[in-house]
């Protein structure tokens, strides 16, 4: 199989490792809607919103309608 290889790519495929978790911060005067319906629009950085899903996520897993758990 092919490899894709570049110089420094050891560092880029590192990288999340060094951007640190934050935490999701609700402002009230921009939002609309039930705050308790888990629907989210998250702006910033790709990587650092990742992040701080990955987290929030890890939380709360979401299950399938009609899996019955």
């Amino acid at each position: 199989m092919p490899v894709l290889d570049w110089i420094g790519k050891k560092a880029v495929v590192n990288h999340h490792r060094e951007v640190p978790y934050r935490l999701l911060y609700c402002d009230k005067v921009k939002s609309a809607g039930d705050a308790d319906a888990g629907n989210l629009i998250v702006q910033g950085d790709n990587l650092v919103a990742l992040k701080a899903l990955l987290r929030k996520r890890r939380e709360r897993p979401t299950l399938p309608v009609g899996s019955g758990l």
